[in-house]
């Protein structure tokens, strides 16, 4: 561990145990006196890309109006209180998910398509093809200096499939949003204490981290002895800070303990990995936890998510419905049918904003850890009922660092904007150079 030099201690300050490397949050050490004005320069920014597959209720996400102080709709109302860092759209195009012409055949093969703009290729062989998601263009200019360049986070076991998903598509444009390349899919990751060893166990054989949870002892064991020793060469408002993150990664382990637990309990005819919560809503908690923890250490700055798949047939009972997601997006058009599948669309962005209010906890430079991010939030469909691909839900919640105007709803045209517009000016936000992106005609107007 590096001791602090010329009154500051570097960024990328780590704490080695044994198996275990600990980064440190940003704090005010890390910052020569004299450059303290100006210390949001060296902050990052992060970026978040979450996908949710089968559209949204129609009537019941998008504002009746764009007027100062619109009312947010009933499946947005949960990001209400964070509305000056949101910005909710209307009348986006994902026609990057629809069949290519003369294709034929359902279109469940779209979650490929969320990041990248791009039509996937249709094949059940190894010549898969798509594109270049946004998050991996970010990820390429951004997290060369993190210990994880990106994380890729799932809530549903995406190994349970065969080769084709039916309709002459690979299960592979289903199982992830995240292409490192046109043809090198990224895997997502639904275990949480597989991401956590990710973060924090670096050095560590399976043999030592088992023998660490059978004996119920914490990461931050090995390290006390640093921690010790850092605590008093820095400031009080550092040894708050650093307590309460220190606080969080022990909470987390804790809860993975349980959760651990809870999976040998599991029939032995439903998969379950060593980790993975029963819970839908205590899975997606740790798992933003978890992310929140690696964007406060800077272990990372650029996460994929994925909510569910395509097709995928789960409950969430803590949602007060009893509708499976695949079966209630088919709604039939019945008015009473569209508003429980409204309330199943509520529950997830109530998820969703659980990371925004963790993120909007944590306080970082001039501001908070939400103000020095950017969270897509979007689906690829509108009216999933008829399977159509326009009209789609996206928001965008964050401050950017100040290159994102929060509190509005940008209204488009229907079928005039496809969604490429939108990737390719997030890219802007980050400073990676493009001339366009998948399907894009252009920069997103009034972003």
């Amino acid at each position: 561990m590096p001791f602090i030099t010329n009154r500051a201690l570097p960024r990328r300050t780590f704490i080695k145990g044994l198996g275990t490397t600990l980064a440190l949050p940003f704090l005010e050490s890390m910052v020569p006196a004299r450059a303290r004005a100006s210390a949001k320069q060296i902050l990052p920014t992060r970026f978040v890309g979450a996908f949710i597959p089968h559209g949204a209720a129609p009537g019941y996400w998008v504002p009746k109006s764009s007027a100062p102080g619109f009312d947010f709709p009933f499946i947005y109302e949960p990001l209400q209180p964070f509305r000056k860092q949101v910005v909710l759209t209307s009348g986006m195009w994902s026609q990057s998910s629809e069949n290519p012409p003369g294709v034929t055949g359902a279109d469940h093969f779209v979650a490929a398509a969320f990041m990248t703009a791009v039509k996937p290729k249709k094949t059940t062989g190894a010549d898969i093809q798509v594109g270049t998601s946004v998050d991996q263009m970010i990820a390429q200019q951004i997290g060369k200096d993190t210990l994880l360049p990106s994380l890729q986070l799932a809530l549903e076991d995406p190994g349970a499939n065969a080769s084709s998903c039916g309709e002459g598509y690979s299960c592979v444009y289903t199982n992830t949003i995240s292409w490192e390349s046109p043809t090198r899919p990224l895997p997502m990751e639904i275990n949480p204490q597989t991401v956590f060893e990710r973060m924090f166990g670096d050095g560590s054989s399976p043999e030592m981290r088992r023998a660490r949870r059978e004996r119920e002892a914490s990461i931050l064991d090995s390290v006390t002895g640093s921690i010790g020793e850092l605590m008093p060469q820095v400031p009080h408002t550092d040894r708050v800070r650093l307590e309460q993150y220190l606080d969080d990664v022990r909470e987390t382990e804790r809860r993975l303990t349980i959760a651990g637990r809870a999976s040998t309990s599991v029939p032995t005819n439903i998969a379950v990995p060593y980790g993975v919560p029963e819970s839908f809503d205590e899975h997606i908690r740790i798992q933003f936890d978890l992310l929140s923890l690696a964007f406060q250490a800077d272990i990372t700055r650029v996460a994929a998510v994925l909510f569910a798949r395509d097709l995928t047939s789960r409950v969430y009972p803590k949602s007060g419905t009893t509708i499976s997601f695949h079966l209630g997006s088919h709604h039939g058009e019945d008015p009473g049918q569209i508003a429980v599948y409204a309330k199943l669309n509520r529950y997830h962005v109530e998820m969703f904003t659980y990371l925004v209010q963790k993120l909007a906890a944590i306080p970082e430079g001039d501001g908070t850890l939400l103000d020095h991010s950017l969270l897509l939030y979007g689906s690829n469909m509108g009216d999933s009922n008829q399977h159509l691909h326009y009209d789609v839900p996206h928001v965008l919640v964050g401050g950017a660092s100040g290159r994102l105007k929060g509190d509005r709803l940008l209204a488009y045209a229907s079928r005039t904007v496809p969604t490429g517009n939108l990737l390719l000016s997030i890219l802007d936000m980050f400073d990676v150079p493009a001339d366009h992106f998948g399907d894009s005609t252009g920069r997103l107007v009034g972003i």
